[in-house]
């Protein structure tokens, strides 16, 4: 089947690290336009790429089939709504939208025009969640009690030149990092009964939340989600616990480091993380105590494109479908309004 020619809307940090490098090394992709309003530095790297000046002029090119929306978060509505009505399957960067109304739209016209839109939830292929979903499959920490996550970064001052500080609807680190973190409670709990948080500014000047802690509330587990600008100590990015033993996880998927780096996705070990990173496990195998370090899977983003080239040419329904993503925009409204209501908001 040939390649599906795919345009990027942007060729910001998204465009060059996240999306440019695993459409470009991917048979099943065609990466022939990207779009760069007055620059021209995806040329340096893809040098037969085309260079288009706005969005519109990408949605007029007729051989264009795939649509990559990767622009700033307020942008991603009115963009993907456009491109679907262009006739272009489309691939939106998270958050997917700012409200379930807005989701249930451009679904529905995405059905309407028998066109494929995607939620780029690239964190589900971190190889420490990957990891983490195999753990669980397994069984080898029992019934699960307690999952807990958590993004910590520390940036005690406010970033200059940047739509991510502007005030501006919901932009703020909810939408940004939650959106990945709801994701994976949701892939792994499927959805909650109810929704309590806390989302605030701690910065001094901050225009934007700059953290969060969630609670989804599940009859059976306890699931807590967090995240901040102002940790300078590092703490767990995962804890698990169960009826038969606990998992504990520091450090970040190395895939963003590399790509940051210039390293393009391309040697077999590819997202390998170093094994001083690696997570306890400590459980009973066979009633016999097990406490050591557990091999993180490597990542791979690739695994993405992958989804999206069976769901175009092959009609298969890829996971991340915007219909499956959805519940990820109704637990962010939720937690807002648990944080203004002060309460528990149940879905």
């Amino acid at each position: 089947m040939k390649p599906i020619v795919t345009g990027l809307a942007a060729y910001g940090m998204s465009g060059s690290l996240f999306h440019a490098p695993f459409i470009s090394i991917n048979p099943g992709f065609d990466l022939k336009f990207i779009v760069e309003r007055t620059k021209n530095n995806a040329k340096e790297r893809y040098p037969d790429v085309r260079i288009l000046r706005s969005f519109d002029e990408l949605l007029a090119v007729p051989e264009v089939e795939l649509v990559v929306v990767n622009t700033p978060d307020v942008t991603h509505y009115e963009y993907t709504k456009k491109a679907l009505l262009a006739g272009k399957h489309v691939i939106v960067e998270k958050p997917f939208v700012f409200t379930v109304e807005e989701g249930d739209e451009l679904i529905e016209l995405e059905n309407e025009k028998s066109l494929m839109l995607c939620v780029f939830q690239n964190r589900r292929w971190d190889g420490d969640f990957l990891t983490i979903r195999k753990l669980l499959d397994s069984g080898v920490l029992g019934r699960i009690v307690e999952f807990s996550s958590s993004y910590q970064r520390y940036r005690n001052y406010i970033q200059q030149n940047t739509w991510k500080e502007i005030a501006d609807n919901r932009v703020g680190i909810t939408y940004n990092l939650g959106s990945h973190m709801i994701d994976q409670a949701v892939v792994l709990f499927g959805m909650p009964e109810a929704v309590y948080a806390d989302i605030d500014k701690l910065r001094e000047g901050s225009m934007v939340d700059d953290y969060y802690y969630v609670q989804l509330i599940y009859p059976k587990q306890k699931v807590s989600l967090r995240a901040s600008y102002l940790v300078r100590e590092e703490t767990p990015r995962y804890y698990i616990h169960g009826t038969e033993g606990s998992f504990v996880k520091y450090g970040i998927d190395p895939q963003e480091d590399l790509l940051k780096a210039g390293v393009l996705p391309l040697q077999p070990d590819w997202g390998k993380e170093n094994e001083s990173l690696w997570g306890i496990l400590n459980t009973s195998i066979n009633k016999m105590h097990f406490r050591g370090k557990i091999e993180t899977l490597n990542g791979n983003y690739g695994g993405f494109y992958d989804e999206v080239y069976k769901a175009i040419r092959l009609g298969e329904v890829p996971s991340m479908a915007a219909s499956n993503v959805i519940s990820v925009i109704k637990i962010l409204e939720a937690a807002f309004e648990s944080t203004n209501e002060r309460k528990v908001v149940f879905l």
